[in-house]
């Protein structure tokens, strides 16, 4: 809501900056702005045959211009990109029937197939796993030797693998946007955490945002919540084997894994919606569940439904971060996605149980917002000495919010292994090493850092087995 995307139209050519009027700027009225600075000889350029490719942010809406099948919008590059993001068995597919994530990665193969002088990628992250969002970032990385590529992104640990240099937009959402001075990537994401813009002396958060490397917890230290044996289900051609394993009380349980490896399905067996196919679950506790996909038939305002709930009064404070007040009077049949995730998350909160059970909660939140849900889902859940168990997508998301971690391994669509839950060291460790991807802590804040692909870095820390340095 700050102007990201609003950019990207703009240098793209598909918008022209209005300059606070109702009309859109002339050529020559942007040159008299931006008169003695890069923009003025850009624009110039623009208007005179620049070529640019821009990559929109929603991508649902590519069916509307491509509504025949794959191999029809087809050129060779774009058929070696498709085989680089494993997506060639899409090819006979109508795009009509592609799904979230494969209409991302279709988006960026028809881009970066495309010749131009500037590629301009809007969230190229939503709707991909964490070793699809690598791959496009190797991609965009290799695309950039000789190019000039432009990315909107609210995946940080993506953003530290894929680019040089960042801008930071700040302001107040769906009111102004302020764009910062580039920074190498490593100071502007520090410098966006910190929450303070030094040259502009403008603090953007009320306090900065720390990392805790959190020391593993000895299995004695906490008392057991649940207990299962190895667990099996089959669905729809799918197989799924859990490994034994053990969850404690007061703990937040990261869940590691592609897409279509059964991180969903063990969450719906946890939450009772599944049964499985043999093993079980001792003892049933109560359990309060936000699903990955959220529907709702309520014709009520979002505060009407949090109302209802008997403990809103008591938590309603613990929530202001999810920033629900403004909300308030909206129907909640009219809500964003990233709204109705924001308001899912509270309800999940407000009702009493003793494990709290969290799907993709990052989907369709902008990095301020997947760190306040954080804090609130680590706030409320130790009020409550509850326990969480999250699945998510966002490595910097678990990392901050999670005690231990589980990984899943397989084959996405056919066959996933969950492994038995242990110490977040370890998980991550285990699920960084099958992506072939190493990872440092910076000594600012603590946050996980993605190395470059073959520094000297990376390099050591393979050579150490340490994918995730602590």
């Amino acid at each position: 809501g700050t102007g990201k995307s609003t950019a990207l139209k703009i240098l793209s050519g598909k918008i022209k900056p209005n300059l606070g009027k109702e009309e859109e700027a002339s050529l020559e009225d942007l040159s008299k702005l931006f008169r003695g600075n890069e923009l003025q000889e850009y624009f110039k350029k623009l208007s005179s045959g620049l070529k640019t490719v821009y990559k929109p942010q929603q991508v649902d809406q590519i069916p509307k211009v491509y509504p025949g099948r794959v191999k029809k919008i087809l050129n060779e590059e774009m058929n070696e990109i498709l085989e680089r993001l494993h997506l060639d068995y899409i090819i006979e597919r109508k795009v009509s029937e592609l799904s979230g994530g494969e209409l991302q990665r279709l988006a960026i193969a028809i881009a970066l197939s495309k010749e131009a002088d500037l590629y301009l990628i809007d969230e190229p992250s939503s709707y991909l796993d964490v070793r699809e969002r690598l791959e496009v970032g190797k991609l965009i990385r290799e695309k950039s030797e000789g190019k000039t590529i432009i990315v909107v992104e609210h995946d940080l640990a993506t953003l530290d693998f894929m680019a040089d240099q960042i801008h930071i937009f700040y302001g107040v959402p769906g009111v102004y946007g302020i764009v910062s001075k580039p920074y190498s990537v490593r100071v502007g994401i520090n410098t966006f955490l910190d929450g303070y813009i030094k040259e502009d002396n403008v603090r953007i958060r009320p306090e900065p945002i720390r990392f805790a490397v959190i020391a593993p917890s000895k299995e004695e230290e906490k008392p057991m919540l649940i207990k299962f044996t190895e667990l099996k289900k089959k669905l729809n051609g799918f197989s799924l084997h859990v490994e034994e394993g053990k969850i404690y009380m007061n703990d937040v349980l990261g869940i590691f894994g592609a897409n279509a490896l059964g991180k969903t399905t063990f969450a719906k067996i946890m939450a009772g919606e599944l049964e499985p196919d043999s093993g079980l679950i001792n003892p049933q506790v109560k359990i309060s569940y936000k699903p990955q996909y959220i529907h709702t038939n309520f014709d009520g305002t979002v505060g009407e439904l949090l109302r209802k709930n008997k403990n809103f009064s008591k938590y309603k404070n613990y929530l202001v971060p999810l920033g629900l007040e403004r909300l308030m009077s909206s129907k909640v049949n009219t809500l964003s996605g990233g709204e109705l995730q924001r308001l899912a998350i509270a309800l999940c909160l407000l009702q009493d149980a003793e494990m709290y059970l969290f799907d993709e909660p990052s989907a369709y939140l902008d990095v301020e917002q997947r760190l306040a849900v954080a804090k609130v889902i680590q706030t409320i859940v130790s009020m409550r000495e509850a326990t969480c168990m999250v699945i998510d997508h966002d490595l910097l998301f678990l990392d901050m919010i999670s005690h231990r971690g589980m990984v899943f391994l397989g084959e996405p669509g056919k066959r996933g292994h969950a492994l038995t839950p242990t110490n977040l060291e370890k998980s991550f460790n285990t699920f960084l090493k099958e992506l072939n991807v190493t990872f440092r802590r910076d000594p600012e804040n603590g946050r996980p850092r993605a190395n470059k692909p073959g520094s000297v870095k990376d390099r050591e820390q393979k050579e150490k087995g340490k994918y995730y340095y602590t």
